[in-house]
């Protein structure tokens, strides 16, 4: 079992049930899915930017990326419907965990000038976004097979009912929350 998912059930769900005040211990928020998502509008002329990235993608999450087509034709981005322009990864269970224990633990000390992720990117429901500027902080991605640095979204799923709930879930995860 991860680490991370090990520690969250034996410490952390009997102290969010007592923080947040929740009779039921199926009420206490967990992970639901993490997905991991690479948006590259320049595979429209260079598809070997997104054979890289789908590698990459492979690389940091362990698992294999899939993908993502275009949905509508844009004249003005010369995209037609169906084009690959990105690719994507969902984790659950066990990899969801340990994807976060690396990016908590590892990958988000090694950004540049980090003073802690901002505590306004939850949706209303207790999901969390998180913009990453570039794919080198994780140490899985060599640095000499680099052609073009890439940005990528993760967004944390989670099973909180409201935001306050999330922000509990994940600060208590250890996620580096700015003041």
């Amino acid at each position: 079992m991860a680490r991370l998912k090990e520690m969250y059930q034996s410490e952390l769900v009997p102290k969010l049930q007592s923080e947040l005040q929740l009779n039921n211990v199926m009420d206490v928020p967990r992970i639901e899915k993490v997905v991991v998502n690479m948006g590259l509008g320049e595979a429209i002329q260079n598809i070997k930017v997104l054979e890289s990235a789908v590698e990459e993608l492979g690389h940091i999450t362990g698992q294999k990326a899939v993908v993502t087509k275009a949905k509508k034709s844009i004249a003005s981005f010369k995209l037609r419907e169906g084009m690959p322009i990105g690719c994507m990864v969902t984790l659950r269970r066990d990899r969801a965990y340990e994807f976060m224990d690396r990016l908590i633990n590892i990958a988000l000390p090694r950004v540049r000038d980090f003073k802690g992720i901002s505590p306004k990117a939850f949706d209303g429901r207790g999901n969390y976004t998180l913009g990453i500027r570039e794919q080198l902080i994780f140490p899985e991605i060599d640095f000499e097979k680099i052609d073009k640095i890439k940005g990528l979204n993760i967004t944390i799923v989670t099973t909180a009912k409201t935001d306050e709930q999330g922000r509990a879930l994940l600060a208590s995860l250890g996620m580096p929350f700015r003041k």
